[in-house]
């Protein structure tokens, strides 16, 4: 089992997210909004946020998308800095209590708009959406050599005798020239296939030659052609 590591970006999210959660509950419920209704605003304004911020991420820029997007944080951000002094929550002004109210309705539009608002590409262009529909797998492929070639043309290349081809044959290479011999070393081997032909009466073969003379196998060849 792999070890738990602490993610310190994790943890400031955590922490920043429930501070601006205990903000905008504090400002809903100073605003008149008490019980459930106080802890339901956080939870609406966290969610249109989320979902303007997928839109962009799945769909691209757009103008719907930046709009949700920066009324979420502008009213996300505007509890963070209501509670921090700069208005009277003991006394809240009309304008916040009007803005607390009608909230519900504003974050119902954006989160439909948002869910069922087709993205610029594809209400530009229609077709795009039938592009991304997979093919049916029943659908028969057709064959682009027998669709391009004429059917009228196939008996008469059956009518043609094409030439055989030939085999490809490589060249020949020529035979390697003899290895130069000393004279010294040819006159020491006639000396040595002449004691040879004495002896058994028969001309000495190239091995007998190479092992008597001690001389690699291409260049007893060559003093084998010099006796000859």
């Amino acid at each position: 089992m792999g070890r738990i590591r602490p993610d310190a970006v994790l943890v400031q999210a955590v922490i920043a997210g429930a501070l601006s959660f205990a903000h905008l509950h504090d400002l809903a419920a100073a605003a008149g909004q008490c019980g459930w209704k106080a802890w339901a605003y956080p939870i609406s304004v966290d969610l249109l946020l989320v979902a303007a911020w997928r839109r962009l991420r799945n769909d691209g820029p757009s103008r719907l998308a930046w709009c949700w997007f920066v009324i979420a944080l502008v009213a996300s951000l505007g509890a963070n800095v209501a509670t921090a002094g700069f208005l009277d929550l003991q006394h809240p002004p009309a304008w916040l209590r009007f803005g607390i109210a009608g909230w519900p309705a504003l974050a119902f539009l954006g989160g439909t708009l948002l869910a069922h608002t087709r993205s610029a590409d594809v209400a530009a262009d229609p077709a795009a959406l039938a592009d991304r529909a997979p093919a049916p797998a029943s659908a028969p492929v057709p064959d682009p050599v027998a669709a391009t070639e004429p059917p009228a043309m196939q008996p008469e290349l059956e009518a043609i005798d094409l030439p055989a081809a030939e085999p490809h044959t490589e060249p020949s290479r020529p035979a390697p020239a003899p290895a130069p011999v000393p004279a010294a070393l040819v006159a020491h081997a006639r000396k040595v296939a002449d004691e040879h032909h004495a002896r058994t009466g028969e001309q000495i073969d190239t091995d007998t030659l190479r092992a008597r003379l001690g001389v690699p196998p291409q260049l007893a060849d060559s003093i084998a052609v010099q006796l000859t």
